[in-house]
């Protein structure tokens, strides 16, 4: 079953930690580590908690219509956590978009599309996981 509100609600537990694991990445991490380190840190962290969020949505949405209630996740959850952290970009450091769309160079050893990455294949991964066959 598709539940667009679980979606968002998900989605909004992901957005918050993001944001806030940015902050502390960008003040207390930051002091002590590489710019680097602090990417790193930065797409590490909020993994685990995109696989825990993607699977309490696959446990809720599993049926017959898994996969559409997985690819909508899979669909906006990337989108709009970036546009979430570019606004958070912008806001704190007046950062210009060029600014935020190098931290999508993998070519350089860039974390950040790591992150993307797991935002879209977690929910399918684990609808995946979790499908059930249909009744009847």
């Amino acid at each position: 079953m598709i539940r667009p509100g679980l979606t968002l609600a998900l989605w909004s537990a992901i957005a918050l930690l993001v944001v806030l694991n940015n902050v502390v990445g960008d003040t207390w991490i930051a002091a002590t580590l590489s710019v680097r380190a602090v990417e790193w840190y930065k797409v590490l962290v909020p993994l685990p908690y995109v696989v825990l969020m993607a699977a309490i949505h696959a446990r809720r949405t599993a049926g017959p219509r898994w996969f559409e209630a997985a690819f909508l996740a899979a669909l906006l959850w990337p989108t709009s956590t970036m546009l979430v952290d570019f606004l958070y970009i912008r806001l704190t450091y007046d950062s210009d978009p060029a600014s935020f769309l190098d931290r999508l160079g993998f070519w350089w050893g860039a974390p950040y599309p790591l992150l993307v990455l797991g935002l879209f294949a977690a929910p399918l991964l684990a609808g995946r996981a979790l499908a059930r066959a249909p009744d009847g």
